[in-house]
């Protein structure tokens, strides 16, 4: 490959990388009403992303899961007792 095809692959690779973190970014958040909705529809149905996802206008089940997964691991939500309570800290 020549340099001037390596520096240019390398840009697109660059560019790639910054819009997909800038959309992943987007992707999470998510205002409190829909952060309201995760909730109560994550005490009411579990994991169920596609069904809270339908729920929630222009949120994909995969965006809605990343969501809590981001939520649960900070430590900004937890379920006590493997049950599906769910509190905000």
């Amino acid at each position: 490959m020549a340099k001037s095809e390596q520096s240019s692959s390398d840009d697109n690779f660059a560019y790639s990388q910054e819009e997909s973190s800038e959309k992943s970014k987007v992707e999470l958040d998510f205002n409190e009403d829909e952060e309201t909705l995760v909730i109560r529809m994550y005490n009411l149905v579990g994991e169920r992303w596609s069904l809270i996802a339908g729920r929630i206008p222009g949120r994909t089940a995969e965006e809605v899961e990343k969501y809590w997964m981001s939520r649960l691991r900070s430590g900004l939500i937890s379920i006590e007792n493997g049950f599906q309570v769910v509190y905000l800290v």
